[in-house]
């Protein structure tokens, strides 16, 4: 059961329809906008997925109901307006009908939101055999190892800021960020966690 308060949607603005706004609880990315009528945001509530209202069709519909690609809702934040929600989902496939990522082109997790997309992925990793996913098997030799290796991907990112490429000072980077994120993993952790932080402080910044 999804905690919000229902009462506060203006549904009669629209005609008994608000706009719904599905975006990537991981990735920001926004995945697609569809619309709900009262029942369909009680379902939504009720069942953790987004349920929505066919204009066309005009009957309520639950995302992935034929296709599998389900869109399981962690949060609903309602606009200042009252007339549009903000769904934050965690995607069980592409969103569009198209068989993408997205309705609003065929881009995975633009920019930053790679970082989302792989943590995600090093989450789904994590639970492979070792033996078949080298994350699985570096998650398996425990924290201190893991610990080890970021400190390693460290050095080697400083040094090629030193005296490495453009191209030599990404690639460690991105190194050092995957395996960043894989000991946030080893710790219970994620990066949700480091954004709280790092909100925290420029809350506090002069």
């Amino acid at each position: 059961m999804i905690a919000f308060d229902a009462t506060k949607v203006d549904f009669d603005k629209g005609g008994g329809l608000v706009c719904a706004v599905a975006q990537d609880s991981l990735t920001l990315q926004v995945l697609m906008v569809a619309w709900m009528d009262r029942a369909a945001l009680d379902e939504t509530m009720a069942s953790g997925e987004a349920t929505f209202f066919s204009r066309s069709r005009q009957t309520r519909w639950r995302k992935g109901e034929t296709s599998g690609n389900v869109l399981k809702v962690s949060a609903i934040t309602l606009d200042c307006d009252g007339d549009t929600l903000l769904l934050a989902v965690d995607p069980a496939g592409p969103a569009c009908h198209l068989g993408v990522t997205s309705c609003f082109g065929s881009v995975t997790a633009p920019g930053i939101g790679r970082l989302g997309a792989l943590e995600r992925t090093i989450g789904e990793r994590a639970l492979a055999p070792p033996e078949e996913s080298r994350t699985a098997r570096l998650l398996a030799r425990g924290v201190k190892r893991v610990a080890q290796k970021v400190g390693e991907e460290g050095v080697e990112a400083a040094l090629a800021g030193v005296a490495g490429d453009d191209a030599e000072v990404c690639a460690e980077a991105a190194d050092l960020l995957y395996h960043l994120i894989i000991l946030l993993k080893a710790r219970g952790l994620s990066l949700e966690d480091v954004m709280d932080v790092l909100a925290a402080r420029a809350e506090q910044a002069p």
